[in-house]
């Protein structure tokens, strides 16, 4: 049994508040906000769970940092059953310390656990031209945090959509396109549903 999980009888459609903290990946950098996956994940969701509510708290340029320091506070305001976390991505590209950033994502982890609350860690990856080695050291982060806490998880997420078609990735080779979004929309709601299921 994963810590933290919620024996509540969700497959009895009973309430679900999930909020999703992330960066531009999040926050639909460059594309109009109804398409982006969090909000396509929110409708699609409800077809399976209709109770379910999904705030989408995230910001493009967030770091771990940013995010710790806000999560105390959406917690306290949004009440969720669910935290998804996806964050770190901007850590990498400006080369903050993995140390850091593995902390970061341990302590908002640690809030979330402290109130009941189930954690889905989004994994994301560095674009190639930062390196393989550089890449695989940033991957542990969040294999070492999923490891560390056994919470549910979710590995490179752009996973078929950054090496995938061009069309998949806007111009500047980091933030996936509007035609990519209900693929990853999709590839959460089916994580998610493996969760609530349970």
């Amino acid at each position: 049994m994963l810590l933290g999980f919620h024996a509540c009888g969700y497959a009895n459609h009973s309430a679900i508040s999930i909020l999703i903290l992330g960066d531009s990946l999040s926050a639909a950098h460059n594309i109009p906000l109804d398409r982006g996956w969090a909000q396509l994940f929110s409708t699609n969701i409800r077809s399976s769970f209709p109770q379910t509510s999904v705030t989408n708290a995230s910001i493009s340029g967030e770091t771990t940092f940013g995010g710790l320091q806000r999560l105390p506070q959406l917690l306290q305001q949004h009440r969720p059953s669910h935290l998804i976390i996806e964050l770190g991505g901007n850590d990498g590209l400006r080369g903050l310390g993995f140390d850091q950033s593995t902390d970061n994502l341990r302590q908002m982890v640690r809030l979330a656990e402290a109130q009941g609350i189930t954690v889905l860690l989004i994994g994301v990856r560095m674009p190639p031209n930062l390196g393989a080695s550089y890449n695989a050291r940033f991957q542990q982060i969040f294999e070492k945090i999923a490891a560390e806490f056994e919470i549910h998880y979710l590995p490179k997420f752009l996973d078929g959509v950054a090496a995938g078609e061009p069309a998949l990735m806007q111009e500047d080779g980091i933030h996936p396109s509007a035609i990519a979004q209900p693929l990853l929309a999709q590839k959460i709601e089916t994580r998610m549903l493996e969760i609530l299921n349970h």
